[in-house]
């Protein structure tokens, strides 16, 4: 390989990587702008959020429904992979498992307009289900049994029922002002702890 070559290979790597930080700020904007908006909010103001360009988010998703997408992937590997760290940072199994719940709940309140995006796409929709419940059940599971191991929770509850109840706790939360969902779930958390 010559130095044109490296230097062709260098740039090239280079856009790569220009482009991956591009789509990373896209889909950071977009599940910002997706919680305070929804789901229909103005593509130019997730540009605007991710400081690019319309054509960038458009080179990166043609369509909504594959922004949407992408975002609920994004965010699902997002709660994923913050379970492990918080469970390493958190002072108690107890506190990292309500400081993942906070993160859930965010990504709920995200997927809300998901479901009439994906309408048409039932199939995805389900390849998308099975994709949440593979990443982060695992994650729910090992906070649980940490937080049990210590004494801090109740024992005997799965992390499918936790993440039903929330979700359940969710709903309708965007229609109704004088619902707080963050409470009621907080409360939820609250209640999973052993009396001392």
């Amino acid at each position: 390989m010559n130095d044109s070559d490296r230097r062709t290979a260098s740039m090239a790597g280079s856009k790569r990587k220009d482009a991956r930080r591009n789509q990373q700020a896209l889909l950071d904007a977009a599940a910002t702008i997706f919680v305070a908006s929804g789901v229909e909010a103005p593509v130019r103001d997730i540009a605007a959020k991710a400081g690019v360009g319309i054509g960038t988010i458009y080179r990166h998703f043609p369509t909504r429904a594959e922004l949407i997408i992408a975002v609920y992937r994004h965010q699902v590997d997002a709660c994923a992979e913050a379970g492990p760290a918080l469970l390493a940072a958190s002072p108690t199994p107890h506190a990292a498992l309500a400081q993942w719940v906070d993160l859930f709940v965010d990504f709920l309140v995200t997927k809300h307009g998901l479901a009439a995006a994906m309408r048409s796409d039932s199939a995805g929709f389900e390849t998308l289900h099975a994709y949440f419940l593979d990443r982060l059940l695992p994650v729910c599971t090992q906070l649980l049994d940490a937080a049990t191991t210590s004494g801090e929770i109740h024992p005997g509850l799965e992390a499918y029922q936790l993440m039903r109840g929330i979700g359940n706790l969710c709903i309708g939360a965007d229609a109704d002002p004088r619902y707080d969902a963050r409470r009621m779930v907080a409360l939820l958390v609250a209640g999973l702890r052993q009396p001392h």
